[in-house]
């Protein structure tokens, strides 16, 4: 199963009531030394996601913004729970992977690109300026990769690049989505897709109305 596809709300929420409950069991101070993340209170952390400032009540699970909201959407909710839970703690390595090169992800390669490196070439490759503009909400920095690139942290300790390269009049436009090889201490390999599907409709979306709807 990849990008949690035909899962139904109810699958949604029993995952995060897993999630939730495993991350009762965990030693906050481990938890946030392994992830990036800070004490609160006595059962609050606080954690970045997609460069924005989240609390996860460790008692219940429950995610919310810096408004006190409920704003996540349920997949959302699982990735952020699964990283806090799962993750292992080990630094950025350097070394860059394609999606091809996560275990379990070779299979699901074509799906991937298909929903997320293709969308980032027709929006942006014609425009790369833009996935500069576009990208800074995120946090992301320029990176000296391809014609364009950029990497962006969408949780404290996983590290996305994205890279575009100019077509012309005999070869198209081309790109890719890398990560740190460190990912998969972190994420396994579907919710890799989905954060990755998450970060490249958000900067998608941020471009302005006309753009097909995620």
């Amino acid at each position: 199963m990849i990008l949690y596809e035909n899962i139904t709300e109810e699958a949604f929420g029993l995952a995060v009531r897993i999630a939730a409950d495993k991350l009762k069991a965990l030693d906050p101070n481990g938890v946030c030394e392994r992830t990036g993340a800070q004490i609160f209170d006595n059962e609050t952390i606080q954690i970045e996601y997609l460069n924005s400032p989240y609390y996860v009540n460790l008692r219940t699970g429950a995610i919310l913004d810096k408004d006190n909201k409920d704003s996540l959407q349920l997949r959302d909710k699982i990735i952020l729970l699964h990283y806090l839970v799962d993750a292992k703690g080990s630094p950025p390595s350097g070394k860059l992977i394609t999606y091809a090169q996560i275990e379990g992800g070779k299979f699901y390669f074509p799906v991937f690109h298909k929903r997320t490196v293709e969308p980032m070439i027709k929006y942006f490759s014609d425009k790369p300026e833009l996935l500069i503009e576009v990208s800074e909400p995120l946090g992301a920095q320029k990176e000296r990769y391809g014609d364009t690139s950029i990497s962006l942290y969408p949780l404290p300790l996983v590290k996305m690049y994205i890279i575009l390269w100019k077509g012309d009049e005999d070869i198209p436009a081309n790109g890719n989505i890398l990560f740190d090889k460190n990912v998969t201490d972190y994420l396994c390999a579907e919710d890799i897709a989905v954060l990755t599907e998450i970060v490249v409709w958000r900067l998608i979306r941020s471009i302005g109305k006309g753009v097909a709807r995620f």
